[in-house]
């Protein structure tokens, strides 16, 4: 489980090397959404952002607290996040934001990794139900990078 988890913390780091490099995109692509009815490149990055956030302030203390993992609604809460992109936020100010968030949830798991390893329920269940794996946060985390790689080609095919 151990070298699982460090395998998982890497791929989760290495994303962060990926996002510096929207540094460079065009504004005009970094404000269009992606597709017609979609978010923009902007919002998906906040959106990723909101996430960590939320595991460093809201799952991690839970977790301590000898609590289960309890998610909100899906929909309303990535609204906030595209709500903060389309704030006034600077390209490079919400970049900087996103790193410095993956770094400190990473920090948080390389130097927890009772908490990150912790079996806990997710929204009341123990196991994911699909593949049959006990909750944990590197499993949520172990989940993430999918979603990151989601998000990553949604971005790549617009850029």
């Amino acid at each position: 489980m151990i070298s699982l988890g460090k395998e998982t913390i890497h791929r989760y780091k290495e994303f962060i090397e990926w996002t510096d490099t929207l540094s460079d995109l065009d504004d005009n692509i970094w404000l269009t959404p992606i597709a017609e009815g979609k978010a923009t490149v902007a919002e998906i990055i906040s959106h990723l952002k909101n996430w960590d956030n939320y595991l460093i302030n809201t799952i991690i203390p839970a977790i301590k607290n000898g609590e289960g993992m309890v998610f909100p609604d899906f929909d309303s809460f990535n609204q906030k996040a595209y709500e903060y992109a389309r704030s006034g936020i600077s390209k490079k100010g919400l970049l900087d934001e996103f790193k410095q968030t993956r770094i400190q949830l990473i920090e948080i798991m390389l130097t927890e990794p009772d908490v990150a390893t912790k079996n806990v329920t997710a929204n009341g269940v123990e196991n994911c139900p699909h593949t049959g794996t006990p909750y944990s946060l590197l499993y949520i985390i172990y989940e993430f990078i999918e979603h990151d790689i989601h998000h990553k080609n949604q971005i790549l095919s617009v850029i």
